[in-house]
């Protein structure tokens, strides 16, 4: 898109207010946004300038600035960047914009822009001799079904040929456009077929013809399938006769065939029995004591010494390890040893009994 300017300043009036009418629509138009939104009311205010003095003059962005409360540069922007505002003088009878957009130029456009080069200007932007016309090309004006079409003002002359265009323009130029009437200039209603309607071609009545689709079938449930017979179950491997069964395997086969199963009962008199055979009541004896090599035995409390640094302990007799350290000697962390104390239990006695527990007096 070129860049917009705003006319040259010789030709800028002086001053712009709206006309009375005008002035009480923009009041309104401002009232309709709420405080401190006021910017929103610019486009329609731009434009009921452009509709009453032909096209935007600096004078009329300053005053709409004033009105809106904002900076001049806030309503310039806007008048510069919509192309639909006029920023220098146009016909006062006619201002044509040709569409030239891909619809209307396949069908046209270029001898339409040909006929106001040769009725109005060469160039466009520029005013005919007497300043009556003036024309230029746009973008798409939204009329692509009805290509080639111009805009005069706000109304749309479509389905244009060379000559029917020409007899528009020279309409306009001698003040009789209000002649012509806006819309398609051939046998077309709007945007209908160019040939004729070709559908909704009965006369609608007030009559109901619509009918509702029946209700659907309910389908029947499907058939469950048939119940399959059950396979036979197949061993995943061959058995074994009675002799191949190994002896550790099944202990029960040395029991007589029939013979009745022990008791928990019967289970529990025999172990009572073999305790109170083998004096086994539960707590370590001397017998038991003597040489053993239990957790509780002098045996258990022997150390060689292998390990660095560790304490030595007598072996049973009061004899110390051979290959072990001093038993008095002090340990890496500097504190003296524990004197060993033969291997006794200090919960037990010599005799490796545990002492009775004291009385309560109480």
């Amino acid at each position: 898109m070129s860049v917009r300017r705003l006319a040259d300043a010789a030709i800028q009036p002086a001053a712009f207010a709206f006309s009375g009418d005008n002035q009480r629509w923009a009041e309104r138009k401002i009232a309709e946004y709420p405080e401190g939104r006021q910017l929103s009311a610019v486009i329609p205010l731009l434009m009921r300038a452009q509709d009453q003095e032909g096209w935007v003059t600096r004078a009329a962005i300053e005053t709409i600035a004033d009105m809106l409360d904002v900076a001049y540069i806030r309503v310039l922007e806007v008048a510069t960047f919509y192309t639909q505002f006029q920023l220098q003088p146009v016909g006062s009878r006619a201002h044509i914009q040709v569409c030239g957009t891909t619809p209307c130029m396949l069908r046209g456009a270029e001898q339409l822009r040909a006929v106001c080069e040769r009725h109005i200007h060469p160039e466009p932007h520029h005013l005919n001799a007497d300043g009556t016309m003036s024309w230029e090309e746009v973008e798409c004006l939204g009329a692509c079904v009805n290509a080639p079409m111009v805009m005069i003002g706000q109304d749309a002359y479509e389905d244009l040929t060379v000559e029917r265009f020409e007899a528009i323009v020279e309409a306009f130029a001698a003040g009789d456009g209000a002649s012509i009437e806006p819309g398609p200039q051939v046998e077309r209603l709007h945007a209908a077929a160019a040939g004729g309607q070709t559908t909704l071609l009965e006369t609608p009545t007030a009559e109901r013809t619509y009918q509702p689709f029946p209700p659907p079938v309910e389908a029947a449930p499907p058939e469950a399938p048939a119940a399959k017979p059950a396979a036979e179950q197949k061993p995943t491997k061959p058995g074994r006769g009675d002799g191949d069964v190994p002896e550790e395997a099944a202990p029960a086969l040395k029991q007589p065939t029939g013979a009745p199963k022990a008791s928990v009962a019967e289970a529990e008199r025999e172990r009572a029995e073999f305790d109170a055979e083998h004096d086994a009541d539960g707590e370590p004896n001397d017998a038991m004591r003597e040489g053993a090599t239990g957790a509780e035995s002098p045996a258990g409390k022997m150390d060689t010494g292998k390990a660095p640094g560790k304490r030595t302990r007598a072996v049973p007799g009061g004899g110390a390890a051979s290959a072990g350290t001093d038993p008095q000697a002090p340990d890496p962390q500097g504190q003296a040893a524990e004197p060993d104390k033969g291997g006794v239990s200090p919960t037990r006695d010599a005799a490796g009994r545990k002492p009775p527990k004291p009385q309560d007096d109480s």
